[in-house]
């Protein structure tokens, strides 16, 4: 969501929690949780945490890699994030199906930072 709208409405960022993954190594999710996940040092201090995931976590549209979105920026230092562009992070909220999820994406249509588009079969 950041990625690619730094300034997102607030009502999009109540979320504490950020699902990270990282394409070098499956494993990492375990240091990303020790790191920077729930109850860590960092959570503690900046109020919020990661969860470190796998690939398979969430369903994603297929060619979801081409469409990743470049974070870097002075809050990021010297590294570098992807992220999912937004209509894949729809996808997927859509797919989980959960209340939270829903309302995420009805937060993103009402402030037009996705599109949805419907097809009718005739």
């Amino acid at each position: 969501m950041l990625g690619q709208f730094p300034q997102a409405p607030d009502e999009l960022l109540v979320s504490i929690e950020a699902d990270v993954f990282s394409l070098r190594d499956p494993a990492d999710s375990e240091l990303i949780d020790g790191s920077i996940g729930e109850g860590a040092s960092f959570h503690q201090t900046f109020g919020y945490y990661a969860h470190g995931v796998s690939e398979e976590t969430a369903i994603l549209p297929a060619g979801w890699r081409e469409r990743l979105v470049t974070l870097h920026n002075e809050n990021t230092g010297t590294g570098t994030g992807l992220c999912l562009e937004i209509h894949d992070l729809a996808a997927s909220k859509l797919v989980a199906g959960r209340e939270k999820d829903l309302a995420f994406l009805a937060g993103l249509l009402r402030h037009r930072l996705a599109q949805g588009q419907s097809s009718v079969n005739g």
